[in-house]
């Protein structure tokens, strides 16, 4: 990638000779190589040079001033831009350059992208950590735990209550049990009360005839 920038050599401003002079030794010092394209003296680079500066990038009188940067055919900016960029340590990706290793620029660019990189690690590991399901669905879990609490505790409670009612039937029926030999042994115990009543008499009424007999005699 060749880096363009257009001058004006034999330019009567003396604001844009210093323009001019500020970005050539600038990307001196950063050993950058460049090439120099003169729109004084070469009327196809001047008209080139207003072609390609974006519309939004001229002034009022659409007229492009130098000193104009660009990166082959991209359009990288004019002196203003330029003078931003190095005062943000950015003038690599100004003009769309990778910074040299060990420059301020590239220090910055690794600390940008430990920070990114950071991000999302924590990212990935949030979503790698799981939720609870009671956090997940919030209160609604814990009803219907306390639903489900509850149904088992009515099961339980009707499990109990069959329990105590075949208890119930099994004392009846042992009560029913002593009571029909109980029955029994009154209507034995009558039975034979009245017998002996009746052997009474008979003895009564033998004695009698007894008694009689000897008066007669």
């Amino acid at each position: 990638m060749v880096i363009k920038v257009f001058l004006a050599s034999s330019s009567g401003s003396t604001a844009i000779k210093k323009k001019q002079q500020d970005v050539v030794g600038f990307l001196e010092a950063l050993k950058v190589d460049y090439t120099q394209l003169d729109i004084a003296c070469n009327e196809e680079n001047r008209m080139w040079m207003r072609e390609n500066v974006p519309e939004e990038k001229k002034p009022a009188n659409g007229i492009p001033l130098p000193p104009q940067i660009f990166n082959e055919e991209g359009y990288c900016g004019d002196y203003d831009t330029f003078f931003d960029a190095k005062e943000d340590n950015a003038v690599y990706a100004f003009l769309g350059l990778p910074p040299p290793p060990g420059s301020k620029e590239a220090e910055q660019a690794d600390k940008a992208n430990i920070v990114e990189n950071g991000n999302h690690a924590e990212e990935n590991l949030d979503d790698s950590i799981e939720v609870p399901v009671e956090e997940r669905n919030g209160d609604a879990h814990v009803e219907e735990q306390a639903e489900a609490a509850d149904e088992e505790e009515g099961e339980g409670g009707e499990e109990e209550a069959e329990a105590e009612a075949a208890d119930d039937e099994a004392t009846e029926a042992e009560t029913a049990g002593d009571e029909a030999p109980a029955e029994e042994e009154e209507e034995e115990e009558e039975e034979a009360g009245e017998g002996t009543e009746e052997v009474t008499e008979d003895t009564a009424q033998a004695e009698e005839e007894e008694e009689q007999e000897e008066e007669a005699e």
